[in-house]
């Protein structure tokens, strides 16, 4: 398994988004199942993955399913509950040659399970705000 993906294991079991300073690079794209636009750069990305983990590691649900791992890109699927809602997705994650995350999409289903982590999400990210973590 390369280094990159068993750094983001670590990171999902620990939920430390600290790991993430040295596993993003600068310039990442993240790609949200519930946002049109691609999010570019650390910042921004970090804030969407501590809020993703937040909502979807719920204790003893969140689990990765199945790998692909080819070269500097890797698919983990998903699974996971919100509320009563299953939530199926994948991962896609690819790397530089430095093993910095150079670009992150999820993407989900069934429908269901988009609109509750949409509802969800912003939730978090709106919490996150009243604490100042944003």
């Amino acid at each position: 398994m390369s280094n990159v993906i068993e750094t983001w294991h670590r990171i999902v079991e620990t939920l430390d988004p600290s790991l993430m300073d040295t596993l993003l690079d600068e310039d990442v794209v993240f790609h949200s199942p519930v946002v049109h636009t691609p999010q570019v750069g650390k910042r921004i990305t970090k804030l969407y993955l501590t809020a993703a983990m937040q909502v979807l590691n719920a204790p003893g649900h969140f689990t990765y399913r199945r790998e692909i791992i080819d070269g500097n890109v890797a698919v983990l699927e998903f699974e996971t509950l919100i509320g009563d809602v299953t939530v199926n997705g994948v991962d896609m994650i690819e790397w530089n040659d430095e093993g910095k995350i150079i670009d992150f999409k999820v993407m989900v289903r069934p429908l269901k399970a988009i609109n509750a982590i949409h509802q969800a999400m912003g939730n978090m990210l709106e919490s996150m705000k009243a604490k100042g973590e944003v």
